[in-house]
Parts: C-alpha cells; sequence; structure tokens
C-alpha cells in the first residue's frame, strides 16, 4: 500500500461539506448543515447556487442539465428549475430516516440511500433501503437489507451500481437492469476494522476511493478488498470526489468532529485536494 503525501487546502469555513461533484468546471457540494448548495473552482472562489431548508446533501444532474438535490429532513428529492427549487418526489414512506446521498445516471434516473436510524441520538441501528426516482417522479425501492447506504457510484458503461454501507464497513455491488431495478447483490469489499466508508467515487481502473472519517483518511480499495493507496487528510473525512480538468484531482470534503452541534459551531469544514495518477471515471 503506498501512503501519499498530505493534501493541500481549496477552501475553508465551511460548516459540514458533503456530496461533491465535478461538473462544468467546477466541484459543486454540499454544505449541509449551512443548508446550501456551492460550487468552487480551483483557484478556490465559491459561491452559492441556491438554499435548502431541508439539509441539502447528494447532487446530480438530469439529461438536460437541471439539478437534482437530495432534501435529507424532509425526505424529498427536489429539482433545481429556472424559478427556483421544485419537488421531484416524496421520499417520506419510502426512506426510514434522513435521506443522504445520490447517484444519478445518465437517463436522470436518481438512487438515493437513507440513515434508516437516528444516528446523532445513538438509536439502535437499523437497516435502510436505496429508493429508485424515475425522472416522472414515480420512486419505489430498488435495494434493502443495507446497512446505512452513503455514498453511491456508477461505473462508464452503466452496468453496475456500487454502494458504500458506513455501518457495514464495505461496498456492495449490484447490476443495474434495463429498467433501473438493482439485481444480482454482491460484495465489492469488505473493509479492514476501524474504516467506515461514507462518500466515495470511482476511477478508470475501476479502484474506489473511500472517505473513512474515523481515520482521518481516503483509501483507494480494489474489488476484493485490496487497499492500493492511502492519503491522511487533516480532520474526518467525509466524501471525496475525482475532477479537474483530467479526473485526476482528488477531493476531500473534510470537518471536525462528528456531531452536528460541533461543525455549525466550529465552522471546520474544508475542501481539500491532492492530485492521483489514475483519473476518475463513471457516474457521479
Amino acid at each position: 500500500m503506498r501512503l501519499m503525501k498530505k493534501p493541500t487546502t481549496l477552501l475553508e469555513g465551511l460548516v459540514f461539506p458533503e456530496g461533491p461533484r465535478w461538473h462544468e468546471g467546477r466541484l459543486w457540494f454540499s454544505d449541509m448543515h449551512d443548508h446550501r448548495v456551492m460550487t468552487v473552482d480551483l483557484g478556490g472562489r465559491a459561491e452559492t447556487v441556491v438554499e435548502v431548508p431541508g439539509q441539502p446533501s447528494g447532487l446530480g444532474w438530469l439529461p438536460d442539465g437541471r439539478m437534482l438535490v437530495v432534501s435529507m429532513t424532509d425526505r424529498r428529492l427536489l429539482r433545481l428549475d429556472p424559478q427556483g427549487l421544485a419537488e421531484v418526489a416524496d421520499l417520506s414512506r419510502l426512506a426510514t430516516f434522513h435521506c443522504n446521498d445520490m447517484v444519478v445516471d445518465r437517463q436522470g434516473r436518481a438512487y438515493v440511500g437513507n440513515f434508516g436510524y437516528d444516528l446523532h441520538t445513538q438509536a439502535d441501528p437499523k437497516p435502510a433501503a436505496i429508493i429508485l426516482v424515475l425522472p416522472s417522479g414515480e420512486a419505489r425501492l430498488a435495494a434493502t437489507d443495507l446497512a446505512f447506504p452513503n455514498g453511491t457510484v456508477i461505473t462508464p458503461e452503466g452496468r453496475t451500481l456500487i454502494v458504500s454501507e458506513s455501518m457495514g464497513a464495505r461496498l456492495t455491488a449490484f447490476d443495474i437492469e434495463a429498467d433501473g431495478s438493482l439485481t444480482n447483490r454482491r460484495l465489492f469489499a469488505q473493509l479492514l476494522e476501524g474504516a467506515v466508508p461514507d462518500g466515495i467515487c470511482l476511477d478508470a481502473e475501476g479502484a474506489v476511493w473511500i472517505a473513512s472519517p474515523l481515520g482521518n483518511e481516503l483509501l483507494r480499495v480494489r474489488d476484493g478488498g485490496a487497499v492500493t493507496h492511502r492519503v491522511q487528510v487533516s480532520q474526518r473525512a467525509f466524501a471525496c470526489m475525482l475532477g479537474g480538468p483530467d479526473r485526476r484531482t482528488l477531493f476531500a470534503c473534510t470537518a471536525h468532529g462528528f456531531h452536528p452541534a460541533e461543525w455549525i459551531r466550529e465552522r471546520q469544514g474544508k475542501i481539500e485536494m491532492i492530485e492521483v495518477d489514475v483519473p476518475g471515471a463513471g457516474l457521479p
């Protein structure tokens, strides 16, 4: 395993950055507990795109270019229209607690995870589902009995979805059927003790970068579980994304502590970045 050099800081003073996406020459992300979706360019210039009262999380884009955003606490999928935010689907009947990360495929189908239980009050863990939302707004369960489904990626050919099960310390893969259904569930990687896969991204060799908050690190994991690279970040790592002009810039969303009260009080959230050899691939 290769231990890489420490990353540099692109942006700081955030509350809790999550859901990073490289899109149209900028990094887009949700500053979740500051209730806004933002962008930052490689020069560190940041802008607020839209405010989301229900806490934004996963981001994606429809084929026509409109952005989708998960609204966590009211368990809705929203779309940013020229007139403002509009509801695509109310997921409250399917999501057993707050919705979180998401991946949107090239047809505009959204795969949305949820906590399953109240993590921050230390409630007893319960399994959760991935919800499939079609562009029409129709929503149904795509996969169940997952241990906190979180970061999600789709391979370049659009046939495989990989999700991080944060409380299961594993990455799980599914086949994507023509109608968007998920089948053939299988283990992609069982992680070493202490690693917690949160946000993830995929590279061109089929390896997955995971943000692991317990170790303040990013890990590059191959199918089967071998860890090839490790990046130590300055604080807890909650999400990552490969972007930049050649998709070789690895961005990390980091924050201090584990509780919303700490994040809001301290505003130590950062976007950190480091160059890697293998470019990003697939979605998001």
